[in-house]
């Protein structure tokens, strides 16, 4: 009896000991979470904005974004750096994104943009409220790396494109070289929760043509930067035939 009770005294020694030790795990977690959710909502946003501003992003933007025409619907508007670059032939700007601190700088481009836009403030994966085959052209610039279920956000865009609209796209994603996509991979699970989410190694064309669309145009290149975050797919793709 005296060992069972000294080992049940050691139990419970060993229990209150764990638990204060869960206890400070569980508290410490609570408070990087807290940490994290403030950084991503505060200070990520401003972030992303001034790094989406650099030369080269803006460069290829003027050459992307023009082709937009008619109704179009921009899949991470973002902070709205898209907007100065549309052209008269666009009659709407249907911009989607679940950031609202991102939304509201993108509000204050959309004051002096040439084109009217409509803001829906949900994730591209939920249900788009516009109708089927009603869109003339898709936008989706570097936000197809951070969309958690990037299949099922095209596969909305597939619902409201017309059969003859286009999907303009410029992504950054898993690289070619070897080399290249090891550190992709190693660094990913660090940089995707500092970076809202963003993946390093999606491979943007498999991702497009999985969900029924044809790449008709597709230029790949490393950025100016390193490898692991530059390599870029730039392209246009259309609704397969014979799948709308």
């Amino acid at each position: 009896m005296q060992k069972y009770h000294n080992c049940t005294i050691l139990t419970l020694a060993t229990a209150e000991v764990v638990s204060r030790q869960w206890s400070k795990r569980t508290l410490a977690s609570s408070r990087k979470e807290a940490v994290m959710g403030l950084y991503a909502k505060y200070v990520l946003p401003h972030v992303i904005d001034l790094a989406m501003q650099d030369k080269q992003t803006s460069r290829i933007r003027s050459e992307v974004i023009p082709r937009a025409h008619g109704m179009v619907l921009e899949l991470g508007i973002g902070s709205g750096l898209n907007l100065p670059f549309y052209s008269d032939s666009v009659r709407r700007v249907y911009g989607v994104d679940p950031s609202l601190e991102l939304q509201k700088i993108a509000r204050k481009r959309a004051a002096t943009a040439s084109v009217a836009v409509e803001f829906l403030a949900q994730s591209a994966e939920e249900s788009l409220p516009l109708d089927e085959r009603s869109i003339d052209t898709v936008v989706i610039t570097w936000t197809l790396c951070s969309i958690p279920e990037a299949s099922k956000a095209l596969l909305q865009v597939k619902r409201v494109l017309k059969p003859t609209g286009q999907l303009i796209f410029v992504e950054h994603g898993l690289a070619p070289d070897p080399s290249v996509q090891t550190w992709q991979n190693r660094i990913n699970p660090i940089w995707k929760p500092i970076a809202g989410g963003c993946n390093l190694n999606r491979k943007i064309d498999d991702l497009i043509t999985s969900a029924g669309f044809e790449i008709t145009e597709l230029q790949t290149t490393y950025l100016p930067g390193p490898r692991p975050l530059t390599f870029t797919y730039q392209g246009v793709a259309q609704q397969v035939r014979g799948e709308t």
